[in-house]
């Protein structure tokens, strides 16, 4: 089951170190099969409030995520972001194109 690598970053500092992170980072995805989906960019908020970055990184499962942000190769680059930048990274797995929003219901006393 595709798994994807979700950041949420904030005050992103752009200089040399950003930079090179930026000019690194798709080497150390290659070998895990990972590809960016949704990498910062204007967003329309429909409800709420939204400040800071949305990156997403497909991989074809979270083992394979998990691979990836352990890997030596992105644990060297690892710092060029996190010393220039905020936020949160989180691991998620995605749905079968046959789910269903009632499919979590399933074994929950609400579903009856």
């Amino acid at each position: 089951m595709t798994a994807y690598a979700i950041g949420h970053l904030h005050d992103v500092a752009m200089g040399p170190e950003i930079v090179e992170y930026l000019r690194r980072i798709n080497e150390t995805l290659e070998p895990f099969g990972g590809r960016f989906l949704i990498h910062g960019g204007p967003v329309e908020v429909r409800e709420g409030t939204w400040s800071g970055d949305l990156i997403v990184i497909a991989f074809p499962d979270r083992e394979s995520a998990r691979a990836w942000y352990d890997s030596p190769a992105y644990r060297r680059i690892l710092p060029l972001r996190t010393g220039n930048s905020r936020g949160d990274v989180i691991f998620a797995d995605g749905v079968s194109e046959e789910h269903r929003a009632t499919d979590i219901l399933a074994g929950t006393p609400a579903a009856g």
